[in-house]
């Protein structure tokens, strides 16, 4: 694979009707910008993880970039994209750190059900490059897979609230924050529209800190230069009830599937091609970056919607940009003054962004039934999205030994076990699941 792009044109326009290609690029200048514009589309999203679950802000941005990076080898540099932190992750990482000192979570604990999904997450890659991906449909279709999805999003409703009312003023902080979001997004169009959760953050850390609810101490002494703060992996061998933490965090392989699929097709339409054939490369480096991630204390990763949204308003698809991109965050990873400066966001701020991105989470969920056309009006797909809905948002637990099953893992198996069981009896009494009948209102009713 040569790391070589012909140049778009003149390499300073792009024309009306026209796109710059993933092997096309503009004058480098200008690719220099467009991959600064890349990072900065993703900081908000990307940073809010660490921000929630207590990650290095330095190492998940390292990893971030690093991610990126090897998603352009792994993907023979035909695909762009950037990799950030996955909310998917957010649920499993808090419920691993539960029960512990809260100023000094055992983030290593949660590293590792980050490490295991990278690794399932390649093999998943290896086999969809082999032999395709009509086998993750057959076992989780769109009824099933909407359904986790959304659960994984709904479940996280409780954290906005305890941000929410973390401190006297963190609801006001919250709300200024939330509507500088939602007013950013309809009244500005093309780059500042996307960027709305970015400067929404910011309008809101400007808002708390003119009610003293910012300390900057910390930032200060902080120096310019450093290494990015890694931390070590649990050894499941050494502290056996690491295993216990893997039904938690197995749901999210389904959501980065998901979500790496749309990014294949979605960037497949835009520059007119059939990308299809790299899914599973795709797959294979969001799992390889991921483990990686895990490794070192970093944030499992995913493809971002935010950076579609930049290519969507530019035009611009050249891979050199994520290239910037990958090396700009990484460059940025070794400054300990920008950790301390992401640490400081108060937590109103992230209760006013989350109260929208977990809710977005969920109808991601939604939006895969609606794409795929799921009908409702059958009582196999009802119970299917029902039941798991109830089990996730409510946040069952169930404990057998020292394997604890969160309302995530326990909603995607009531997702997977209620569809196929249905299904299958179904066909045992030689026919279809009956249509339900219609709900009566009480306005109807006579």
């Amino acid at each position: 694979m040569a790391l070589t792009w012909k140049q778009h044109g003149d390499g300073t326009r792009v024309a009306p009707e026209a796109i710059v290609l993933p092997e096309e690029r503009l004058s480098w200048l200008r690719t220099v910008g467009f991959g600064a514009q890349h990072v900065v589309a993703m900081f908000g999203a990307t940073f809010l993880v660490p921000l929630l679950t207590g990650f290095s802000p330095t190492a998940t941005l390292f990893f971030s970039g690093l991610g990126t990076l090897l998603f352009l080898l792994i993907t023979g540099n035909r695909l762009p994209s950037y990799l950030g932190s996955s909310f998917a992750f957010i649920a499993p990482i808090l419920a691993a750190t539960a029960g512990g000192d809260p100023e000094n979570p055992d983030l290593g604990r949660a590293s590792f059900g980050i490490l295991a999904i990278g690794v399932l997450m390649a093999i998943v890659g290896l086999i969809v490059h082999r032999f395709g991906s009509g086998w993750i449909n057959a076992l989780m279709p769109p009824v099933v897979m909407g359904a986790i999805v959304a659960l994984i999003g709904f479940n996280l409703a409780p954290a906005v609230k305890n941000n929410w009312n973390a401190t006297e003023l963190s609801g006001w902080v919250a709300l200024i924050t939330i509507t500088a979001v939602l007013l950013i997004t309809v009244l500005f169009r093309g780059l500042l529209g996307r960027l709305s959760i970015v400067l929404g953050m910011a309008v809101g850390y400007v808002s708390a800190a003119l009610m003293g609810e910012v300390d900057l101490s910390k930032v200060g002494d902080a120096p310019w230069l450093g290494l990015p703060a890694f931390h070590a992996v649990g050894n499941p061998f050494a502290d056996p009830t690491l295993w216990g933490l893997l039904p938690a965090f197995l749901p999210v392989v389904l959501v980065l599937i998901a979500e790496n699929v749309g990014h294949v097709k979605s960037v497949g339409l835009m520059v007119r091609r059939d990308l299809d054939p790299l899914t599973g490369r795709a797959l294979l480096a969001d799992g390889v970056s991921t483990m990686l991630a895990g490794f070192g204390g970093g944030s499992g990763t995913t493809t971002y919607g935010e950076n579609i949204g930049v290519m969507a308003a530019t035009r611009v698809y050249s891979t050199a940009a994520y290239w910037v991109a990958g090396l700009f965050a990484v460059l940025l990873s070794f400054s300990p003054k920008v950790g301390e400066l992401i640490f400081s966001v108060p937590s109103g701020v992230l209760a006013g962004v989350t109260v929208a991105l977990y809710g977005l989470i969920g109808l991601i969920g939604v939006k895969i039934w609606i794409d795929n056309g799921v009908d409702f009006s059958k009582p196999i797909n009802q119970f299917s999205a029902a039941v798991p809905l109830i089990v996730g948002i409510a946040d069952f637990t169930l404990q057998i030994g020292s394997v604890l099953f969160n309302g995530i893992a326990l909603g995607t198996i009531a997702a997977v076990v209620v569809y196929h069981l249905m299904r299958g009896l179904a066909k045992l009494r030689g026919g279809e699941v009956q249509v339900a009948d219609p709900v009566v209102t009480g306005a109807s009713r006579d």
